[in-house]
């Protein structure tokens, strides 16, 4: 449920307005600050409140609304279909995600592998455009036997990478007991495909503040997804982007995943959140990345994660679907740049020169 007041509603009274919804109704009030409006979510056993009785309690009240998803907090509903925003604190400055800014790209290998070929990448994808370095310190892996990635010395990689090339830091966290050592090197934590539904590890996630991207489970519907979401908001953490990297369907021939740009409109109409598409999971080869890439900016995304490697061939995870810096620059600054130029959603500055 949420209650929308006039333009113009004074700080005292919405204060007022809380404080009467905390002690006398039982609730717990959320305020929303808009472009326009300010908006009160209430989280709570609401389902029998009375709407007009709500509506009476200041003459500041514009409008009394439920919320009918089933996600409460992540609705665009709780906000008034207004977006939200989530600012990343980089060494080079802060960096909002949301579909009023400029998209972000993320880009970096599967797996840090040593500290050569980390900050090569960092440098080589910052040159090239990129804000954020993903590499991943602990990985995931189907088979017992497969490269599961270096683990905590591989934090102290990133750190070197960040410090040398001032990009900001997406790295996956798989166990609570890792996140202290893993906050203090990534500018945002990324809960992977596999963990999206380890509610106890959503929990303690949300209870941090470091801004969380959430990708969908492999064969997770939306509105599973943004329950998941639901838990980290409920938690206290309402900076949280989404994450579209691929869902499990028939053919796993010619794609890994199947990568759902569908999604974006859906989430539009459903989510306040930013959205982030991953091309390179999605597809699983490195030549379909480039059209999946440019499909998501013109389907509106806010921001693109793709995975890219000095050498893929010798890459430790992940080598067949990472371009190349070379082919990423040529990507980011001759067929995206033209696409998002195109739609008004384009960094203003002009990258460096990809480095010799």
């Amino acid at each position: 449920m949420i209650i929308v007041m006039k333009v113009g509603a004074p700080e005292e009274e919405i204060d007022r307005l809380t404080e009467e919804l905390t002690s006398t109704w039982n609730l717990t009030p959320e305020k929303i600050v808009g472009r326009y409006k300010t908006v009160i979510g209430l989280v709570g056993d609401t389902a029998d409140l009375d709407i007009l009785q709500l509506q009476e309690m200041s003459s500041w009240i514009e409008q009394v609304l439920r919320v009918e998803q089933p996600f409460k907090r992540v609705s665009r509903e709780f906000r008034h279909g207004e977006a939200s925003e989530v600012v990343v604190d980089t060494p080079s400055g802060p960096v909002p995600f949301g579909e009023h800014h400029p998209l972000v790209t993320i880009a970096g290998p599967c797996s840090v592998e040593n500290e050569e070929m980390i900050v090569e990448t960092a440098m080589r994808v910052k040159a090239s455009g990129a804000k954020f370095l993903r590499g991943g310190a602990f990985k995931p892996r189907t088979s017992p036997y497969s490269f599961q990635g270096h683990g905590e010395s591989a934090l102290g990689l990133l750190a070197k990478a960040r410090e040398a090339s001032g990009l900001g830091i997406i790295t996956e966290l798989m166990d609570a007991a890792d996140l202290d050592a893993l906050a203090e090197v990534a500018d945002v934590i990324q809960i992977g495909a596999r963990n999206m539904q380890n509610f106890a590890l959503l929990k303690k996630v949300g209870a941090q503040d470091k801004p969380i991207l959430l990708k969908r489970g492999m064969s997770a519907t939306i509105e599973e997804w943004l329950m998941a979401a639901e838990y980290l908001l409920a938690a206290g953490n309402a900076k949280v982007i989404l994450c579209e990297r691929g869902i499990r369907t028939y053919d796993r021939q010619y794609t890994r995943n199947t990568l759902d740009l569908s999604v974006i409109p859906v989430l539009r109409s459903l989510t306040h959140l930013p959205i982030t598409i991953d091309p390179s999971h999605g597809t699983g080869w490195a030549d379909l990345v480039p059209s999946m890439a440019k499909a998501a900016i013109a389907a509106g995304t806010d921001a693109l994660m793709i995975e890219v490697h000095p050498t893929p061939k010798k890459a430790l995870s992940d080598g067949p679907q990472s371009l190349t810096p070379e082919r990423f620059d040529r990507l980011m600054n001759e067929e995206l740049a033209v696409i998002g130029k195109a739609i008004g959603r384009w960094p203003s500055e002009e990258p460096a020169a990809v480095l010799a």
